[in-house]
């Protein structure tokens, strides 16, 4: 075979992959920022979370998360259900400029919430997964904008990094916060 036509070969496989990713992106959005976040997330192999995505069916937006309820306004994302059924993951509007780094953290985070109702397991694991997506993700020669979702993710990894098999921090940080003590009904 000739070098020309190994060289077309090759543009060909990119030339037919790159518009069926693509298209695959286009089915959870039609926001250009998140769809360059869930790219990240795909070149990371992050596969669980595309299961996750795909099982629910979910479709990702940005979204005045006040509009919901005035005290979600400070929340990062809420994971919802329409009165269709139809699964959305609400990334709050304040974050719209959010680095796509961050913005795929919240989104593998969202990712893995199944249940109606969560459960303390649930939100330590999709705490744990948005800690593991950030300290994979996070380009240490990159200067991100400080946010209250930037701090989020740097303590998240801390509490990850300082956690043992005796002591999960991330789910103790999770146990005592008022919020889900509240919302997961955990008795101190």
């Amino acid at each position: 075979m000739s070098i020309k036509r190994i060289i077309v070969a090759i543009v060909m496989v990119i030339f037919c992959t790159v518009p069926a990713f693509a298209s695959y992106v286009d089915t959870f959005t039609r926001d250009t920022d998140i769809k360059d976040a869930l790219v990240l997330l795909e070149n990371a192999g992050a596969q669980e979370v595309f299961d996750n995505l795909e099982e629910n069916s979910v479709k990702i937006a940005f979204y005045d998360l006040s509009q919901i309820s005035y005290s979600y306004k400070d929340h990062f994302a809420v994971n919802s259900e329409d009165s269709m059924g139809n699964r959305y993951i609400l990334l709050n509007s304040k974050y719209k400029n959010a680095s796509k780094e961050e913005l795929a953290c919240i989104i593998a985070h969202e990712s893995f919430h199944k249940l109606k109702v969560a459960t303390l397991e649930e939100e330590t694991l999709a705490t744990e997964k948005e800690a593991y997506y950030w300290s994979l993700l996070k380009d240490e020669n990159k200067d991100y904008e400080y946010s209250p979702l930037l701090a989020r993710l740097d303590r998240l990894v801390a509490l990850s990094d300082a956690s043992d098999s005796d002591h999960n921090l991330i789910q103790e940080k999770i146990k005592h916060n008022s919020f889900y003590r509240q919302q997961l009904a955990i008795n101190q």
